[in-house]
């Protein structure tokens, strides 16, 4: 695994041991940056189920300003901790072992909001997604116009809503599937944009 793109491009990240965690693809982030950005100006972004790190270091190698990794694997938060050390990255990144729903209820009475989060719990926890992203949006953890990022198997059919979050994209990769949602009043109705991609 590595950087794709922006400030630490090339960059190897090291990878959590095991099968407990499933790595996003380089492939398959690069798709979902380029859809996305490619690059910010600033904001803040949520890793939900972090992994090994690489989809919030991305957001930070591309702009994001801040990061905040939660991950409740104790082998997976060692990895993105040495990940965020190795590129200098801790005064922009918050590592927290946690559950993703206790993470969330704190993160919101410190009153912090996000402009980008990446979803990606196990792919067996199918009824997770939509009740995460209903919850972060009852929280107030989201600015207006967020975008959600939600990997899932492709034999998984996410609601093209959930609450105000508009799902305006929806990518194929092979076995996997990225859904994009965009939330808020100012979301776009819910589109066939449909894009394959073959490993």
């Amino acid at each position: 695994m590595r950087v794709i793109a922006g400030e630490y491009k090339g960059r190897r990240l090291k990878a959590v041991p095991g099968q407990n965690t499933r790595p996003t693809t380089d492939k398959v982030k690069e798709s979902i940056f380029n859809i996305i950005g490619p690059y910010f100006e600033g904001g803040m972004a949520l890793d939900l189920f972090a992994g090994t790190g690489g989809l919030g270091i991305e957001s930070l190698s591309r702009g994001i300003v801040k990061a905040v990794f939660i991950e409740k694997d104790f082998k997976a938060v060692s990895v993105i901790r040495e990940n965020i050390a190795m590129l200098g990255l801790e005064m922009r990144s918050e590592i927290q072992k946690n559950d993703a729903k206790r993470a969330l209820d704190g993160l919101a009475e410190r009153g912090v909001q996000f402009d980008l989060v990446f979803l990606d719990p196990p792919y067996k926890l199918v009824g997770m997604y939509g009740e995460l992203i209903l919850r972060m949006q009852e929280l107030g953890l989201l600015h207006n116009r967020a975008y959600v990022v939600a990997e899932h198997a492709s034999d998984v059919t996410l609601p093209d809503r959930i609450g105000s979050a508009v799902r305006w994209r929806h990518a194929v990769y092979g076995e996997v599937s990225v859904s994009f949602y965009e939330v808020g009043e100012a979301a776009e109705e819910p589109g066939s944009d449909e894009e394959g991609m073959t490993e």
